[in-house]
């Protein structure tokens, strides 16, 4: 056991914010007092949510103060990188960060970490995929620490209906780095008072799985290879069935792929929306088995734009937003985030703003043309432009038969503008890569992934679609060889991917011999002075 001997047990608690770190460190601050040991806690405030974390530092003597003599121990108040006897963390990437600053050591560290991921801001501001991928901070983790226990404690939280430091606190006792029986934690526990039973009951779930894990230290790095193999596989279990026919049209490397995007819109809009998605990717599918015969690549051309073809047909209008807000899973996923009880009442407040671009969208062509137009007339007068602000109460009658009206709008989206205006820029960008690969298979399948580049909705959709448009138009049809192309297409994608302002996707361009894309005018605000007082 580390810090055996005169040597302080250190122990770095890091938790975000409302995840219960303070009561964390009081439990185990309270367990070493009550067992006769000295202990000293102290903390560090962090900020609110996943922009940072509160880290608290406790120092526990491992021998009971009777068999000191009257000595007292010395205790430090900060943490010593390199010297944490034990490192608790309720998130992932806030563990690695802690490794990243020296704490953990591999001679000595015992990290007990969820697995679970809250985003950070970072992460979610890259227009591509920001995310920090799960297996490779999980490496590190292995690489700096003695023993490591993770697994998902807020997932083990929620189905135990407590907090996730009651989950922490029976990873610990179970970890044997403090010399204190199971008992001892239990009674702290039930002495806080509050939410006794769901803490006791989480605690339970996470001691059995720590004491299990320690009877096999021997398969502990296989243990841990299994948790991210399941973490990867959990999210294709349920995937739908795909039709018989659908399926037996389609290599086997594409049905997973298919089967997800077919039933997503299928309850996007309905079967025939659903059967349009087949017949689209059936002719990308005849494009790359002509140029690519043999399948070198594996059929990744379809299995690419099988994706993002989906996704791009699902794109977001208020009619999915509404839609999305009834679903009885999201009623059931606010009522665990707070912790609400079956006998208890929540309130749900969602808040909207659609603008002109919202309404015209389920408008005829012409009608939407008269509406954008006066928009920005508007616009170009210097105001801002025109919004309906709403605070919707969804938990309400009228509240959820607002959503439920606007919901049933989904018949009006075929007859709307936006409708029109996606459907023939899909086809646009589908037209270059059935082209691309039947030429050339890298082309093809360099075309197929710049579907990434359209996600997220308002300016953000818009800046994505004239990015894939101009790549297509300028760098799919030069009259240069096609694997050069498809190097370029690759840049410049890449490029719009790393940096959302654009300068790097016009540096690609013209990099590859095509034009920058053209400024786009932005109206000038004038704002009237206050008088001086």
């Amino acid at each position: 056991m580390p810090g055996t001997g005169s040597r302080p047990i250190t122990i770095l608690v890091c938790a975000l914010g409302g995840e219960g770190g303070g009561v964390l460190s009081q439990w185990l601050f309270d367990t070493a007092l009550a067992c006769g040991h000295s202990a000293q806690s102290t903390s560090i405030p962090g900020v609110a949510q996943r922009t940072g974390a509160t880290t608290y530092y406790l120092e526990v003597h491992p021998e009971p103060d009777a068999a000191l003599g009257g000595r007292r121990p010395v205790f430090s108040l900060n943490p010593v990188p390199g010297a944490i006897d034990l490192l608790v963390s309720s998130e992932l990437l806030e563990t690695v960060r802690q490794i990243g600053l020296g704490m953990a050591s591999a001679e000595r560290t015992t990290v007990i970490s969820s697995s679970s991921r809250a985003l950070t801001v970072a992460e979610k501001m890259q227009p591509g995929d920001g995310r920090v991928g799960d297996a490779a901070l999980l490496a590190t983790l292995q690489r700096h620490a003695r023993a490591a226990e993770v697994f998902d404690m807020s997932a083990l939280a929620r189905e135990t209906g407590t907090v996730i430091s009651a989950v922490l606190l029976g990873a610990i006792a179970a970890s044997g780095v403090l010399p204190f029986a199971r008992e001892a934690y239990e009674a702290t526990i039930r002495r806080s008072g509050r939410g006794v039973d769901a803490s006791l009951a989480g605690f339970a779930r996470a001691y059995e799985r720590v004491a299990a894990s320690r009877r096999q230290r021997a398969q502990a790095e296989q243990a841990l290879q299994a948790v991210t193999a399941a973490a990867g596989a959990k999210a294709c279990d349920g995937a739908p069935a795909l039709p018989a026919a659908v399926r037996d049209a389609f290599p086997a490397a594409v049905h997973d792929v298919l089967a997800l995007g077919h039933a997503r819109l299928v309850d996007y809009q309905d079967a025939r929306y659903a059967a349009l998605y087949v017949q689209r990717l059936a002719r990308v599918l005849d494009a790359e088995r002509a140029g690519d015969p043999g399948a070198a690549l594996g059929h990744a051309t379809t299995r690419e734009t099988a994706r993002w073809l989906a996704l791009w047909m699902a794109f977001d209008d208020i009619v999915r937003v509404a839609h999305l807000k009834l679903r009885a899973a999201r009623a059931q996923r606010v009522r665990a985030e707070v912790g609400a009880r079956d006998d208890e009442l929540v309130k749900v407040y969602d808040h909207f703003k659609p603008g002109v671009p919202e309404f015209a969208a389920l408008l005829p062509q012409p009608l939407a043309e008269r509406l954008l137009a006066w928009d920005a007339r508007r616009r170009a007068q210097g105001r801002a432009p025109w919004a309906l602000p709403l605070k919707v109460g969804t938990h309400t009658v009228l509240g959820a038969l607002a959503l439920r009206t606007v919901a049933a709008l989904k018949g009006q989206r075929r007859r709307g503008s936006r409708f029109a205006l996606e459907q023939s820029l899909i086809e646009r960008w589908l037209a270059a890569v059935e082209r691309g690969a039947r030429e050339h298979a890298a082309l093809g399948h360099e075309l197929a992934q710049c579907g990434r580049l359209i996600k997220g909705y308002g300016s953000t959709n818009e800046r994505g679609k004239e990015n894939l448009l101009h790549i297509v138009d300028h760098l799919a049809t030069r009259p240069v060889p096609p694997a050069e192309r498809a190097a370029a297409v690759r840049a410049a994608r890449e490029a719009a991917l790393a940096d959302e302002g654009g300068r790097a996707l016009d540096r690609a361009l013209v990099a590859h011999g095509a034009p920058p894309r053209p400024p786009k005018p932005q109206p000038v605000r004038f704002y009237r002075r206050r008088p001086q007082t």
